[in-house]
């Protein structure tokens, strides 16, 4: 019998939900078993917890319907569980490090009680920890072990079931269980606090609990504010049937009535007016029912509240309210005025605002308005076949509005008049960057977000340990802005879910259907392979070696990691080097002089990446993220990491690509040489590390992925009805061009 059973409710926190399970399995003190609690089988939450399972035999993954929520999953997870003492811990929080240690000494210490109350610390998702946060708990607390009655802040409905330590025969013997609905814990601490025979305390911050960007469902619009109604009733109910000590009754009275009072107070909780009616009417009913006998009311404003409160009087309560709010709305006036006085210079934005939404106008853009590309283009391009009542506008930069777009798209130049039209009124928005940000997000409004890569470097607010790279970046905060304005967020594979999660949160539902623009790895034909390569000027019968490198944060301008004249000669004459630098060195010197000396073919302004992929029969790269694109082609990869120590350093990365590549890793050029002079650029060992690869990051792109966002943005399907992934091993990319020549 282990003496810890940790139950981890494990539900749409991909992103967290690793860090959370490393923090439990990787304590010092060993002797625990975790218990991940999954919805459906499929969901990323139950592959993540089912491959750390894999590796520790200390991880059970059970099963809970999603639609019993978190308090089903506790019990799902608390039914299985074989450990002397009960934690539970959310999916996306972590345990303190030596917080198992801490707690099993205090334990010994105490002789096991019923009831371990210990600490933990609200860390905010970007800033980091807020300290302690039940200070309360410790002031004026016996010493040793005691019961409710005996310490003067317990009962405490608002401790969180996670902030505790529950002796597993304690929680059988008296059947608890956590209720549904919302405000769960507030029944269950009252249940074991009152029900514990031996508490005791132990003053250590055990658990880091995270505030998320999206805020607390808790605080929430919506009608599961009513559940805080029914947790009141359940409380009292439960609190007189357990003891009839005044003073422990009047304890749990005052705090229950306090929040409920708090929600009535904030009317964004509750969004509509009849629903704040109806709540005030039954929690005044609730008030009445359960206040104690000689429960004193609070003194000053608060007080005047529990009085209209307990009267059911909803116009004055809803009046004392409103008096408040119109004190703060005088003080801020003045600010207020100024910045509307200020936005009133002319600009026909703000009057395009004021004009209905367009239900059928999309503005899609790529790369900061560069043309028909990536996924935008590969969207628009389904949404002809699929969506032909929807009206397409593509932005383009004025460096590239000359650029050639399909007959029936509107080319709208950025900064126009047209421009901030169509951006005022628009239903949907593409971009697989980020608009500005004078653009608003205007209600009713739908914003997909495409992205444009799989990340292996440190993406959005990861950054923040990266100087360098943050500062390149630009603001945080204001990238944060814009992700508010993410309705949707396309993802191709798990490992991208996860990071997009932590990198850009926010409140939109995540699309994990595929790139869109990798459907043509899947949709072209040899014929299309041809045609491409011709018109690239990639000779008949030679191998076309894609070569490929990422930016480097710590240099400013383009230096070639290789001597590709030297290495183009060295590799023979069946091959044939195409150049493809990143987008941020155009009209470098270095690149110029390289370009001139005609040792290679130049694709790199070349608009489409899809077409450059398709013609190359190999690809040697660095870091750029266009390996995980074409890995979908089931092509060699050479990885060429000769500075691998110092770009991890400088930019931060997600995982250790040289431990797990998508084909041969080269550190010298000498070494990249051989590989393609000896053959093993495409040899069996090769093929292992790019099989590999592809099962972990090809995962969703299999030639529909635009078909998906069509038909879930555009049409409104559910998710649920969209075209299934096809199986990798069903999956036929398009065929390579050239005979690749044998070695011995």
């Amino acid at each position: 019998m282990p003496r810890f059973s940790v139950v981890v409710p494990a539900h749409e926190v991909p992103g967290r939900l690793p860090d959370c399970l490393d923090s439990v399995l990787g304590q010092g003190f060993a002797d625990v078993e975790v218990i991940a609690v999954v919805g459906a089988p499929d969901e990323l939450c139950a592959s993540i917890a089912r491959g750390r399972a894999d590796r520790d035999a200390r991880l059970k993954v059970v099963r809970s319907a999603p639609g019993d929520g978190l308090p089903g999953a506790r019990n799902a997870g608390t039914a299985v569980a074989e450990g002397e003492f009960l934690l539970f811990l959310d999916g996306d929080d972590t345990l303190a490090p030596g917080a198992l240690e801490r707690i099993d000494a205090r334990l010994t210490e105490t002789a096991d009680p019923d009831l371990l109350y210990f600490d933990h610390e609200r860390v905010h998702w970007y800033d980091g920890g807020t300290g302690p946060a039940l200070g309360r708990l410790w002031q004026g607390a016996p010493v040793g072990t005691f019961t409710a009655r005996e310490h003067p802040a317990l009962p405490d409905v608002w401790v969180p079931a996670w902030s505790a330590a529950y002796r597993r025969d304690f929680v059988t013997q008296h059947q608890l269980a956590f209720v549904p609905g919302m405000f769960t814990d507030t029944v269950w601490n009252t249940v074991a606090a009152l029900k514990a025979e031996r508490i005791a305390l132990l003053d250590r911050v055990c658990v880091r609990h995270l505030l998320r960007r999206q805020g607390s469902r808790t605080y929430a619009p919506g009608l599961h504010h009513m559940d805080l109604l029914d947790q009141f009733d359940l409380v009292m109910r439960r609190a007189t049937e357990l003891t009839d000590d005044p003073v422990l009754l009047d304890r749990l009275f005052q705090q229950m009535a306090g929040k409920v009072l708090k929600t009535a107070a904030t009317p964004g909780r509750l969004p509509t007016p009849a629903l704040r009616r109806r709540y005030f009417r039954r929690a005044a009913r609730l008030y009445r029912e359960h206040r104690p006998t000689g429960s004193r009311r609070p003194g000053g404003s608060v007080g005047l509240q529990h009085t209209l409160l307990a009267s059911g009087s909803y116009a004055a309560f809803g009046a004392l309210r409103g008096t408040k709010r119109r004190l703060g709305k005088t003080v801020r006036f003045g600010r207020r005025w100024a910045g509307r006085v200020r936005r009133r210079v002319v600009n026909p934005y703000r009057t395009y605002l004021r004009r209905p939404v367009d239900e059928n106008l999309a503005v899609f853009s790529a790369y900061w308005g560069s043309g028909y590309r990536c996924n935008p283009a590969a969207v628009h391009a389904a949404a002809r076949r699929l969506a032909p009542h929807i009206k397409p506008v593509f932005l383009v930069d004025e460096r590239h509005a000359d650029t050639r777009l399909p007959d029936d798209v509107e080319r709208v130049v950025i900064g126009t008049s047209r421009y901030w039209e169509v951006m005022a009124t628009a239903k949907y928005t593409f971009n697989n960057v980020n608009f500005e940000m004078a653009v608003e997000k205007r209600p009713g409004t739908v914003h997909v977000q495409t992205q444009h890569g799989t990340p292996l470097k440190r993406m959005g607010v990861d950054l923040v340990e990266y100087p360098a790279a943050a500062a390149a970046a630009g603001s945080l905060a204001k990238l944060l802005q814009r992700v508010d304005r993410w309705d949707f967020n396309i993802s191709s594979n798990h490992h991208s879910t996860e990071v997009w999660e932590r990198a850009y949160p926010g409140a939109y539902e995540s699309l994990d259907v595929g790139y869109p623009r990798n459907d043509a790895y899947y949709t072209s034909t040899a014929a299309d392979v041809a045609a491409i390569r011709r018109r690239l000027g990639v000779p008949d019968g030679k191998v076309a070696v894609l070569y490929a490198p990422t930016h480097r944060d710590y240099r400013t301008e383009f230096l070639p990691q290789l001597d590709l004249a030297a290495f183009c000669r060295d590799i023979g004459d069946g091959f044939v080097v195409l150049l493809r630098a990143h987008h941020s060195y155009a009209g470098a010197p270095a690149l110029e002089r390289l370009l001139r000396s005609g040792a290679l073919i130049d694709v790199t302004d070349h608009p489409s990446t899809e077409d450059v992929c398709l013609a190359a029969d190999a690809l040697v790269t660095d870091y750029s993220s266009i390996m995980f694109d074409y890995a979908n082609l089931d092509r060699p990869v050479v990885v060429y990491a000769d500075d691998w120590d110092v770009y991890r350093e400088t930019r931060g990365v997600y995982f250790d690509l040289v431990d797990a590549p998508p084909g041969p890793v080269a550190r010298t050029q000498d070494e990249l040489t051989a590989a393609f002079r000896d053959g093993a650029w495409q040899g069996a060992e090769s093929e292992r590390l790019r099989g590999a690869f592809r099962r972990r990051f090809c995962q969703f792109d299999d030639g529909f992925a635009a078909e998906r966002v069509v038909r879930r943005v555009l049409l409104g399907e559910p998710a649920a009805a969209l075209p299934p992934i096809v199986p990798l091993e069903r999956r036929v990319p398009a065929p390579a061009a050239a005979r690749v020549p044998q070695h011995p």
